[in-house]
């Protein structure tokens, strides 16, 4: 819902392909994610209790805590997490900008500059596509599935899967989300490798971050935490956009 409102409110009636309505066209973008979902969410929910990574929404059916209560200790750890996780984020940028800045003028002479209108309308996309939904796909999705079939292929142990395996599903989904923001960046500026890698590395970063909350607490604080993460960027959007 927040990736429809986005494109309805922000794409241009000329950037409307041929035959589409901005409505329809903004309804058609969220059926590739929504299948996404779908199939992540079926993987997690059968993956998921059966190598030990947990779901506080899932264990209440069994259980009948309350969700709120479980989450309550886990915020702080991981808000902090997610805002220092972005403020890293923000200075591996700044460090790295050097090495890719020759890619950007091609790209990017000519563009439009962001408005607090731009800044906040993207932050719906920020903190629920990318707090809710990512955390779905890539952790509860496929982390999830990468666990169980490395704890299937290493023996199938009673006590859970060994450190290593989850470690490895933890790096290999980090990527993996890392290289799922590319299509995104292609649209705006042209990809080169130092682009690509710089894409890849600090997305990677934060999946890392988020894959091992997932891990040693739950799905939903690496919710908060990946939340969270976007909270130093959205600062620093605006504080852009108050020096051009």
């Amino acid at each position: 819902m927040a990736l429809v409102g986005y494109i309805y409110f922000t794409t241009p009636e000329t950037a409307v392909p041929s035959g589409l309505s901005l409505p329809l066209l903004a309804v058609l973008s969220a059926i590739n994610p929504l299948l996404l979902l779908g199939v992540a969410c079926l993987f997690g929910a059968y993956a998921a209790p059966r190598v030990g990574l947990q779901s506080y929404v899932i264990d209440r059916k069994g259980t009948g805590n309350g969700i709120w209560q479980r989450l309550r200790s886990d915020i702080g750890l991981a808000v902090g997490t997610g805002i220092i996780g972005g403020v890293l984020i923000v200075v591996l940028d700044a460090v790295m900008m050097p090495f890719v800045a020759q890619d950007l003028p091609q790209s990017v002479i000519g563009a439009t500059r962001p408005t607090v209108l731009d800044v906040f309308a993207y932050v719906p996309v920020r903190f629920l596509y990318g707090g809710i939904t990512e955390e779905l796909m890539l952790r509860f999705g496929l982390m999830s599935g990468l666990v169980f079939v490395g704890w299937r292929i290493t023996g199938r142990r009673a006590d859970g899967p060994q450190p290593a395996v989850v470690w490895a599903a933890i790096l290999i989904a980090a990527v993996l989300f890392g290289l799922g923001h590319l299509p995104a960046l292609a649209q705006s500026v042209d990809l080169t490798p130092a682009l690509i890698a710089r894409t890849v590395l600090l997305n990677a970063v934060a999946g890392v971050l988020f894959g091992w909350l997932y891990w040693r607490r739950s799905l939903e604080a690496a919710m908060v935490a990946h939340a969270s993460f976007h909270v130093p960027l959205v600062v620093l959007s605006l504080v852009q956009v108050a020096l051009l």
